[in-house]
């Protein structure tokens, strides 16, 4: 898929960006409609990266470490919770990736969001879309992040590589969607955001 045909899904149609008519909510409840909704959320925004390879675009992720508190060892997008001193999501999901992977702003253009993305611990995520622009340096921080990897964004716009599972939380069987890539096992928000992506790409919805 060509960085052009991308970054088209996500400007501007009949006067709205696509970000806007995509505005919807998805999330952990997608799979599982009776799940119980927070009455508040807070706001946080990840960076979903499109690096520009020669042998084709790529999405940057990373995992993280074992002892954190919240979804230790889970592959994830860079990203985190929204601050007060944040301009936009897309500030704050800029800031995020630079904390947490070194990652300079100016190595990223920003293109559009996707839809976002409600977690069950009570978060409204919101994806900022960006192309990626090598060279950059990734200079991870050692006590959030164990891994940053690229993934091949053929791989993840093949719905045959979309699969689901289940797991037990709380004594109720959860539903969720999983990527299986190699020896990583990208689940839960991570492959519902994926998912969106695929469906904004693959579909135009």
């Amino acid at each position: 898929m060509q960085r052009e045909f991308i970054a088209d899904r996500f400007q501007t149609r009949n006067g709205a960006p696509l970000a806007v008519r995509w505005s919807g909510n998805r999330g952990d409840h997608d799979l599982n409609p009776g799940m119980p909704r927070h009455k508040s959320l807070i706001a946080a925004a990840v960076l979903v990266p499109l690096v520009d390879r020669p042998g084709g675009l790529t999405v940057l992720l990373t995992q993280r470490t074992a002892h954190l508190n919240s979804h230790a060892g889970q592959i994830s997008f860079p990203g985190g919770r929204v601050e007060p001193d944040d301009s936009s999501h897309e500030a704050a999901a800029l800031r995020e990736t630079k904390e947490e992977i070194g990652l300079a702003a100016d190595r990223v253009e920003i293109i559009g969001r996707l839809d976002h993305y409600v977690v069950r611990s009570g978060y409204r995520v919101t994806p900022v879309v960006g192309f990626v622009n090598p060279p950059f340096e990734i200079h991870a921080d050692p006590f959030e992040v164990a891994d940053v990897f690229e993934v091949p964004l053929r791989f993840i716009l093949d719905r045959k590589n979309h699969k689901t599972d289940t797991r037990i939380h709380d004594g109720v069987e959860r539903s969720f969607y999983v990527l299986p890539y190699e020896d990583r096992y990208i689940w839960g928000a991570t492959a519902g955001m994926l998912v969106n992506l695929t469906d904004v790409l693959v579909d135009g919805n």
